[in-house]
């Protein structure tokens, strides 16, 4: 029987959906306090459906995008949880916490028109820019 949408997953089953093997996961929760599964007595690990969009976000970041471990707890740090889950699934309706509500829209900003870019495809191009600024500002740290 097949798991639903919203059902935890074991870490095997997370480190499958991420894409990423499980020692790799453990080792991800040592260096981002925000990936905290689920622990049930023995310590077995659960991860939830926004932790998974998270691990997934982590792994863009790192392999695709090429931040460095600093490159990621700084764009936390800087654009809050929600902003880097978008990494993830820009897609996705994502809610761990507070910082899940989008951001307030500034005093001369508009809507965009119907006839154009939709809101996911902005946010998906907007996700892209701020990981190149993160990327850049890693390199220019450097």
């Amino acid at each position: 029987m097949a798991k639903g949408p919203d059902a935890f997953r074991t870490i095997s089953e997370a480190a499958e959906a991420v894409g990423a093997p499980q020692h790799v996961l453990r080792f991800w929760e040592t260096k981002f306090p925000f990936v905290v599964p689920v622990k049930r007595a023995g310590g077995r690990r659960f991860y939830r459906p926004q932790d998974i969009i998270v691990l997934k976000a982590i792994r863009r970041l790192l392999h695709d995008e090429g931040l460095t471990i600093k490159g990621v707890q700084r764009l936390h740090k800087d654009q809050g949880l929600a902003r880097l889950a978008a990494y993830g699934d820009p897609d996705a309706a994502f809610s761990m916490d507070a910082e899940a509500a989008a951001p307030p829209m500034r005093p001369n900003e508009t809507v965009p028109a119907s006839s154009g870019p939709s809101e996911r495809e902005l946010r998906a191009i907007l996700a892209d820019l701020e990981g190149a600024r993160a990327r850049l500002d890693a390199v220019l740290a450097g």
